[in-house]
């Protein structure tokens, strides 16, 4: 667990999974040499001990704004069938995390999903006597408008496993909310398009007292991107708008003070994109 200040708004990172990782079903064409020209900035924390494995994280980030408790993705989800076996039926104390970081799911009242893979939505709900049932049972959950309405011309959005179980006992409570990608949940915390990765996947802006940071979401996944943004994730919906996304929030943030959070950036997750030479390195020195 870790806790970031960002002005008057505190940041409490829970973790649900944190492992080394083959990178080749994340990354297209993936070699371990791809890591060789940046393995100094990348130990140790984003590349396992074992040569050729990365270090990725499953995890969720609580924010407190201005009264209001919003946890930013929801991770994979206890007792759920999926077709990767590394995510089928899962029994993990997340819950328990959170509520030992003093965020229990009670005491949430926003649930805020960055876009709607099956990794970002599994805690919306939780299987209570053979009933899928939302987790933070006081909260509203906000979906991007156009995340939903990408979903539901896929297939309707109901044969996706994890949209059957996570995301539609939600809608058929009438607990979700329809957002657009520059909503703003608080006058400190708003949404970023960052299309690419799905048409409607947002970043979260964080903005309070002159201090500002960014939950990246999935607008990258590995810190290697930062030096290599190139590099095309193998669930990219459209891959050369997620990469010119990557080059505009390198652009935007690089050399900035800007607090940099990675939703799948192992330990500690956080820190600045500064520029090493001819591209960006994440530093993580925070």
């Amino acid at each position: 667990m870790n806790r970031f200040q960002i002005g008057d708004v505190a940041i409490t990172r829970v973790v649900e999974i944190e492992t080394p990782t083959n990178p080749r079903w994340l990354f297209r064409e993936m070699t371990p040499e791809v890591f060789d020209p940046h393995r100094a900035w990348l130990e140790p924390h984003f590349l396992a001990a074992k040569r050729g494995l990365i270090q990725m994280a499953i995890q969720s980030f609580v924010i407190e704004s201005e009264g209001a408790r919003i946890i930013v993705d929801t991770c994979v989800g206890n007792d759920k069938q999926r077709s990767m076996e590394f995510w089928n039926m899962l029994d993990l104390p997340f819950l328990e995390r959170l509520s030992d970081a003093g965020q229990p799911p009670e005491s949430i009242d926003r649930v805020l999903c960055t876009h709607l893979h099956v990794d970002h939505v599994g805690w919306n709900t939780r299987l209570d006597d053979g009933e899928w049932v939302p987790t933070f049972r006081n909260a509203r959950y906000l979906f991007g408008r156009l995340e939903w309405e990408h979903w539901q011309a896929v297939d309707g959005g109901r044969r996706r496993e994890h949209l059957g179980d996570s995301v539609w006992p939600i809608v058929e409570r009438g607990l979700h909310e329809l957002v657009e990608t520059d909503h703003r949940v608080t006058s400190e915390v708003w949404l970023e398009p960052s299309p690419g990765h799905t048409p409607g996947h947002c970043s979260v802006r964080i903005s309070s007292r002159g201090e500002d940071a960014v939950i990246t979401g999935d607008l990258m996944h590995h810190p290697v991107q930062c030096a290599r943004p190139d590099l095309e994730c193998v669930a990219d919906t459209d891959p050369e708008q997620a990469r010119e996304t990557r080059r505009s929030f390198l652009q935007r943030y690089g050399d900035s003070p800007v607090l940099v959070i990675g939703t799948h950036f192992a330990t500690p997750s956080a820190g600045r994109v500064v520029r090493d030479g001819d591209h960006y390195r994440f530093d993580a020195g925070v």
